[in-house]
């Protein structure tokens, strides 16, 4: 299955990506992922376009860890991570569980043309492969059974 049908799935958690500005501040960004339920957010500029992303673990081990932690003041930008590994919607959910694995990541953005298009985790991911998996077995069976 590929990344583009992935999104497109009626049940798909991240149909709609939530995103954060480098300029918002942490206090914003933490409040989008409480009231999302994510665990990270992709940061886009004004145009739409992925230059970073914010986890979880950066908020707290890059901004709780710091001396000025208490400032609510402080940028997306000076927290985020710019080293985005990133999916493309014709890839295969295989291939983006293999590079999640590798890359020890949980968060996929999708990215076309260098606009955000939707995020993918590592849960989705799991869960879609094992619908897939029931539905394989279930054929299997019926077909030695003669149903």
């Amino acid at each position: 299955m590929k990344l583009r049908e992935t999104l497109n799935l009626k049940d798909f958690k991240y149909r709609t990506a939530v995103s954060v500005g480098p300029n918002e501040t942490i206090a914003a960004a933490i409040e989008k992922l409480v009231e999302h339920d994510r665990g990270s957010l992709p940061v886009c500029n004004n145009k739409g376009e992925l230059v970073g992303i914010i986890t979880e673990r950066d908020i707290v081990r890059k901004f709780l860890t710091r001396k000025d932690a208490s400032t609510p003041k402080t940028k997306v930008a000076e927290v985020m991570s710019t080293q985005v590994v990133i999916g493309s919607p014709d890839d295969d959910a295989s291939y983006a569980i293999t590079v999640m694995k590798e890359k020890r990541i949980r968060h996929l953005p999708v990215v076309d043309s260098r606009k955000l298009v939707g995020m993918i985790s590592m849960r989705d991911l799991l869960g879609i492969q094992l619908e897939e998996c029931r539905t394989e077995v279930q054929y299997l069976s019926n077909y030695i059974s003669g149903v």
